[in-house]
């Protein structure tokens, strides 16, 4: 035996030994994990899926066409099993010839399946085809369901795809070549600091698995992210109003209030100097107003979508003009708060209440006769079961909300991420968007139910009114000038509903422009990164689909169009001005209190 044959023998014996030791490690951190497991919340049924009716109803129409037109389904069958088999006898025939190589693979890409290893490995090689066929599978047997209706169907085509992406064999350590891989380089180190992660996001959560998207510790809100200068000028039970600090020596006479989601925190528009809404709005010369909304307890309760228009919406509104000394604001609703910048646009038309000079809306829905991907949750299965919880717990935890919205994007916010964190052991990224996307809050009860079910579900300030602040508001009310963004791959609020609710509205001065990309990056997008175009079309009595067809794409950002709106609205410029007055004294730096984490 040579001395390089000792040393081999020597690392070998070290390796299994290492390897052997973290196993241990493992059997450890498993005692651990279960008991922080069992601090978990327990999730009502409800919550957890589609009621049973769904599946009922789709076994019931698949068998009563199989007996109608059994050829079709016959046919779909067939073509499945001879695609499964011949693939299963080629690959069967290379390992009797002893080559050890993958099968003939036409399956189509998926970037799930990146890894080298599915593609030269003949085993997951095998599993990745087999995978994808039997999802073909599936997919074409929901498709070939026709006596279902619109909304069922495309219920049981999202459900099928999450139990589908669910069953992928990239989130299970025995069929994930990379990861296994890397166990193995690493002596099973990558496995224990997969563990540990999930372990601390189970004790992060009291027991609740929620995979920590990005690094908490790389991010200080007020120091390297939410970092413009502003004052707290303004605070009630519902919000703090930030007043940002001038960088023009003029600025604008009308002053600008924006008015973020309370189902998220407001620094979403101020994350960091280079991609900051608000830092860009203040240096285009705007007194920027922003309300920081309290992430409600269950002492909320009983808050209600009139006290959200009443000591929210209008009381902003009113310290702004105060403050200002102004009779006039422009206004900005984000997503649900511009449904309620609706509502209370509306409200003020029915009081004769001018204060608001012009209305911008960022991805807002309004009509919600079509409610694009989110409205697989918003039957009475999902709806009936959050009536329940909040009656109970005073609050729709963020915890469900999240959870909600990461399943509309599931190999992104959960999956992927979790197979990065517990299988392969990798620290999250220090991500400014992710951070905030895992800073969420709760809604309360009154509220939650009111928007859900007079909104969302009977679409009532559509059509025959929604009752608040002791009235019916209806959304051809809405008449003061109008600029409303939509973007062309929102999962939250489809471009198309947005499309149609400004249609329904009654201002004479409406612009309606498309952004490309999603929900947070076709708003959050600068000029300066040249990234996302967005498209134009003045003529608004055209269908969604004519109108985009018919509309001019522009390169880059839509931001300086909308300067040049807004600017047209308030004509005169003033001496800037600084955060607070005699009336409203400076409270705390932005960005306040409500909205640090609790």
């Amino acid at each position: 035996m040579t001395t390089n044959d000792l040393e081999t023998n020597a690392a070998s014996d070290h390796n299994v030994t290492t390897l052997e030791a973290n196993l241990v490690h493992i059997e450890e951190l498993t005692q651990r994990l279960l008991k922080a497991m069992s601090h978990g919340r327990k999730i009502p049924s409800a919550l957890q899926g589609p009621s049973q009716e769904l599946y009922l109803k789709a076994a019931s129409a698949y068998m009563g066409e199989m007996m109608q037109n059994p050829a079709k389904l016959i046919e779909h069958q067939i073509e499945f099993w001879g695609k499964s088999v011949k693939h299963f006898v080629e690959a069967q025939h290379l390992l009797v010839q002893g080559k050890l190589s993958p099968a003939t693979d036409e399956t189509p890409t998926d970037r799930r399946f990146s890894h080298e290893l599915w593609e030269t490995n003949p085993y997951f090689n095998y599993i990745k085809q087999q995978y994808i066929m039997n999802s073909a599978a599936v997919q074409q047997a929901v498709e070939d369901i026709d006596t279902l209706d619109s909304d069922e169907k495309k219920r049981l085509r999202y459900f099928s795809q999450q139990i589908l992406d669910m069953a992928c064999p990239t989130n299970f350590l025995a069929t994930n070549p990379e990861a296994l891989a890397l166990a193995a380089e690493t002596e099973g180190e990558s496995l224990i600091a997969g563990l540990e992660n999930m372990i601390a996001d189970l004790e992060a959560n009291n027991g609740d698995l929620v995979v920590t998207l990005a690094d908490k510790s790389a991010f200080q809100l007020g120091q390297n992210i939410a970092t413009t200068p502003g004052s707290v000028v303004f605070r009630n039970h519902l919000f703090e109003l930030i007043q940002y600090a001038p960088t023009t020596e003029t600025v604008h006479e009308i002053p600008l209030i924006i008015f973020p989601p309370w189902i998220n925190k407001f620094y979403i528009l101020d994350l960091k100097p280079q991609n900051s809404l608000i830092k860009w709005a203040v240096d285009q010369g705007h007194t920027v107003f922003v309300v920081s909304w309290v992430n409600p307890d269950a002492s909320y309760k009983d808050t209600s979508m009139t006290d959200y228009i009443e000591d929210g919406f209008l009381t902003a509104i009113n310290e702004v003009k105060k403050i200002c000394d102004v009779k006039k604001v422009n206004a900005v609703g984000y997503c649900i708060a511009g449904t309620t910048l609706s509502l209370t646009l509306a409200l003020m038309k029915q009081r004769k209440d001018t204060s608001v000079n012009s209305a911008t809306l960022f991805t807002t829905l309004t009509d919600f006769s079509e409610r694009g991907e989110v409205g697989v949750f918003l039957d009475d299965d999902f709806v009936n079961g959050i009536a329940e919880e909040v009656a109970e717990s005073g609050i729709l935890d963020s915890f469900y909300m999240s959870r909600t919205f990461s399943f509309l994007r599931s190999n992104d916010l959960i999956y992927g991420p979790a197979i990065k964190s517990y299988m392969m052991g990798q620290a999250p990224p220090a991500f400014d968007l992710l951070y905030w996307n895992g800073d969420g809050t709760n809604l309360p009860a009154k509220m939650a139910v009111e928007y859900l079910r007079g909104l969302c579900q009977h679409d009532k300030f559509a059509t025959e009114g929604f009752e608040v602040c002791g009235t019916k508001v209806k959304i051809q009310d809405v008449s003061v000038p109008l600029f409303a963004i939509a973007c062309e791959t929102d999962h939250i609020a489809a471009w198309k509903s947005s499309y149609a609710g400004v249609q329904r509205m009654g201002s004479k001065d409406k612009t309606f422009i498309l952004s490309q990309s999603g929900h947070i990056a076709g708003i959050i997008n600068p000029p300066s990164k040249r990234k996302y175009g967005h498209y134009t079309n003045p003529e608004l009595g055209l269908d969604a689909a004519d109108w985009l067809a018919s509309a001019d794409k522009h390169d880059g950002s839509w931001w300086g169009r909308w300067d040049s709106w807004l600017s047209s609205k308030s004509v005169k410029n003033v001496d800037s001005r600084q955060p607070g007055s005699d009336s409203n004294p400076i409270l705390a730096p932005a960005p306040g209190i409500y909205v640090s984490p609790k």
